[in-house]
């Protein structure tokens, strides 16, 4: 996997920059609109780090200037029917900490200001990547996939389909898995099942 680029700004491409490495190779690197904007001159060196994604059809490289935002697109591409497009779309107007500043709040507005994300989406999104970025600072990388991430979205999906507002039952389920992240799904539902009901009293 490549996780790292260097090398001569060779062309900008319509979904990055291709970039021509010392050993004589060319690599097309896909970037956030923000990134692509910032790019120097051709012929002027460029560095990314990168995420390498391998499909059956294809292998993409997506470059980003620092460290903490290939960190970010992955926790987001980890999200359920969110795909890389959809990440580089949010990086493009959120860098890292200011996702996290908007994560950091309670509102998933912003994240509707992304250009193809609609309210419905951002509430989603906002209560995945919400919990997401906790296990993160917790020291549990979400994009390496652990047994907490996937009850949340489970258990998250559960609540959602009885008929509770996202965004409630994300925060319940939140405040029940960071108190015992060891809970399986059903464990997690009946907690969140339980207290729920005692909201509604």
């Amino acid at each position: 996997m490549i996780g790292y680029l260097r090398g001569e700004l060779l062309a900008r491409s319509e979904k990055g920059a291709l970039v021509l490495t010392a050993s004589g190779v060319g690599y097309e690197v896909r970037l956030s609109a923000s990134v692509a904007a910032g790019l120097p001159a051709v012929g002027q060196e460029v560095d990314f780090f990168v995420h390498t994604s391998v499909r059956e059809d294809a292998i993409e490289l997506f470059g980003f200037p620092c460290l903490e935002d290939r960190a970010t697109f992955e926790v987001l591409i980890g999200i359920p029917k969110l795909g890389p497009k959809t990440a580089l779309s949010i990086l493009s107007v959120y860098d890292a900490p200011a996702l996290r500043q908007v994560c950091a709040g309670d509102d998933p507005g912003p994240l509707a200001r992304v250009p193809g994300i609609g309210k419905k989406s951002a509430q989603r999104i906002f209560v995945e990547l919400k919990y997401k970025m906790d296990m993160t600072q917790a020291g549990l990388p979400p994009s390496r996939t652990g047994a907490a991430p996937t009850v949340f979205s489970d258990a998250l999906a559960g609540l959602v389909n009885l008929g509770y507002p996202e965004g409630q039952a994300g925060a319940v389920l939140r405040g029940i898995l960071d108190a015992e992240p060891d809970l399986d799904v059903s464990q997690a539902l009946r907690q969140a099942l339980k207290k729920l009901a005692g909201e509604r009293t």
